[in-house]
């Protein structure tokens, strides 16, 4: 009996497009804040933890309570606009058993694959870069896929092959500057990766 093949995924830009939601859920913020955001800036450069990107916008005593705020907003302006990217599907289907790590806050990421229908056994939010190894060691995944040189650091450092899908803001120049194991154009070509990959 071989051991079951476990793939972790990042979720924004890797297995859905974010943008449109973050830019939504940043303008109901600004709105009620009053701190101006460049939401389509941010949406731009998906892939830290909301609170290091909060930094560049307001002072640090006032991150928390706008993160907070950012995850409660979310859900009735940017769930909405969340959509799948392409190939999304078809990779997590064709995987035995599919986790989600990701720096986003876990019941939103939640609520993000149920409405893409993307069925993924574990979710692990609130990692970022080489702490993301931490979750895909823990779940002996043999394999990530991400768009940012984050997620490529996050791979090796759970010893996990890095599988880069330059989707998000990171060039594929730059995934494989990083040391990625390969860099698909997109997720499409996922399945047929894999598939060879079982075969060596």
């Amino acid at each position: 009996m071989r051991p079951v093949l476990v793939v972790g995924f990042d979720l924004d830009m890797t297995l859905v497009d974010s943008r449109p939601a973050t830019v939504a859920t940043l303008a109901a913020l600004s709105a009620e804040s009053g701190v101006a955001i460049d939401g389509e800036l941010v949406a731009s450069r998906l892939g830290a933890p909301f609170e290091v990107e909060m930094a560049n916008w307001v002072e640090e005593a006032r991150i928390p309570l706008l993160a907070t705020r950012f995850r409660e907003l979310f859900p009735a302006h940017g769930l909405p606009l969340i959509t799948s990217l392409p190939g999304a599907a078809h990779s997590v289907a064709a995987v035995e058993r599919a986790m989600v790590v990701t720096a986003r806050y876990e019941p939103n990421a939640r609520q993000i694959l149920t409405l893409c229908g993307l069925p993924i056994d574990d979710v692990v939010g609130w990692k970022h870069g080489p702490a993301k190894g931490e979750a895909l060691r823990g779940a002996d995944a043999r394999i990530y896929v991400g768009d940012t040189v984050g997620d490529v650091h996050g791979a090796h450092a759970a010893g996990a092959v890095a599988v880069a899908v330059p989707t998000g803001h990171n060039t594929a120049a730059e995934l494989e500057a990083a040391g990625a194991d390969v860099v698909l154009t997109s997720l499409t070509e996922f399945p047929d990766w894999l598939a060879g990959w079982h075969r060596h």
